[in-house]
């Protein structure tokens, strides 16, 4: 009776060839009866941590299993909206609609001024944040130009209070894409404490890309525009690469003044637009431009024809960014740029020319506007990379070197 009374409370699971279970020996009447206690498919409760536990008996003592009270959610609503406009104006200063206003560089070097004949390798240093599409700039230039040896890098890393860091990063080495790294030219901890180091003292905005000029001791220029349009003069055994020839000069200052104030800072004017009249005017802006630069690739491989610009560079570190970051989390989200049929694909053409996918560390992008942008994403929660922004959906044929066959066929007189 006493075994069939244990077997009655117990419940037998035959172990199999893969599937190797603990059994309890359980002793009856000197017999032995290998058994398993009976298995619970429900869900075990999980311990609460203790602020969690406090938190939850105080709401449950206030109003028991219904929703706050309506006072309780206005109150919380009206501080939340208080603080987040007051943390958004230090984020992204703001004129009197609500509208994003971007802060003016403090260091625009006069380059025609400085000697490229005497600029030895490591003279000058660049430093970067892997997520800034302005940094993005001068290290796809830097990267297009062969100036990796002339020009030594520096990578930050954004830390949670919005600051730029130099730490090694955890995981070692990624042979594929750039990663971040520790301050080579100065050993500092923090970008703010490099441009402390400035003849004169520094204690303003400390920005990326920044170009640092080791010899003087001073940071010659933190305008990424510039910085591109100087590494592009330099000469390289590597690349005769010209990204703003003579010809071409008048169409690509005419781009950037299109895509400039409507694409690469547009989307941060969507994002950081703090009325809603605001942000209407930000997003029809910037996809009334968008529409018209994708009609225009349809006839165009590049913005000013046959060859890359850096009108190209510009655009292109934004749309990088489009659908991984900007489309989500800052709320462009009229379409995707995989919806733009010449748009993906011109964007595929420059990132599949050799050393730009190597610029683009997509995991650090995203850590950097997800984790860090606190305003715009409390929860820190971070989703799951769109497929389209896969290294092998970017490898995909883009088919747009037959526009350059066109372009060539129309000078000749063929068509």
């Amino acid at each position: 009776m006493a075994t069939t009374t244990a077997l009655l409370n117990h419940t037998f699971l035959l172990p199999t060839k893969n599937n190797k279970i603990n059994t309890t020996l359980h002793k009856t009447n000197s017999r032995t009866c290998r058994v398993i206690p009976r298995m619970s498919l429900q869900p075990q409760p999980q311990p609460q941590p203790p602020n969690q536990d406090l938190l939850t008996s105080i709401t449950k003592l206030l109003w028991g299993k219904s929703l706050p009270p309506q006072l309780l959610i206005s109150t919380v609503r009206t501080t939340w909206n208080a603080t987040w406009h007051l943390m958004m104006k230090q984020l992204a200063p703001s004129d009197p609609s609500g509208s994003y206003t971007r802060p003016i560089s403090k260091f625009r070097a006069n380059f025609k001024s400085y000697s490229i004949s005497d600029l030895k390798p490591g003279t000058l240093h660049l430093y970067v944040g892997l997520p800034c599409p302005w940094a993005h700039r001068t290290l796809l230039v830097r990267a297009l130009k062969g100036l990796e040896e002339m020009i030594p890098v520096s990578i930050a890393s954004p830390s949670l209070d919005g600051s730029w860091e130099f730490r090694q990063t955890i995981g070692g080495h990624d042979n594929d894409v750039y990663l971040p790294g520790l301050d080579k030219a100065n050993g500092r901890k923090i970008l703010k404490e490099v441009y402390g180091l400035h003849r004169g003292g520094y204690d303003g905005r400390s920005t990326v890309p920044m170009l640092w000029d080791t010899k003087k001791n001073e940071v010659l220029c933190n305008e990424s525009y510039d910085i591109i349009e100087f590494f592009n003069g330099l000469e390289s055994n590597d690349s005769n690469l010209d990204l703003a020839p003579p010809s071409l000069k008048g169409k690509i200052d005419e781009w950037n003044q299109i895509i400039y104030p409507n694409v690469n800072n547009g989307v941060y004017r969507c994002g950081f637009a703090q009325s809603q009249e605001a942000y209407d005017t930000a997003v029809n802006g910037l996809f009334t431009t968008m529409d018209m630069i994708d009609d225009h690739l349809a006839s165009s491989r590049y913005l000013c024809g046959d060859v890359i610009t850096l009108a190209d560079v510009c655009l292109f570190t934004t749309l990088i960014r489009f659908d991984l970051v900007y489309n989500v989390l800052f709320k462009c989200t009229k379409k995707k740029l995989l919806e733009y049929s010449n748009l993906y694909a011109y964007m595929r053409d420059i990132y599949q020319i050799p050393k730009v996918s190597a610029t683009c560390n997509f995991e650090a992008i995203m850590d950097g506007y997800y984790k860090i942008l606190f305003p715009l994403n409390p929860g820190s929660i971070q989703p799951a990379m769109p497929s389209a922004c896969d290294n092998k959906f970017l490898s995909k044929p883009h088919n747009r070197e037959i526009l350059s066959a066109m372009d060539k066929r129309l000078e000749a007189g063929i068509l």
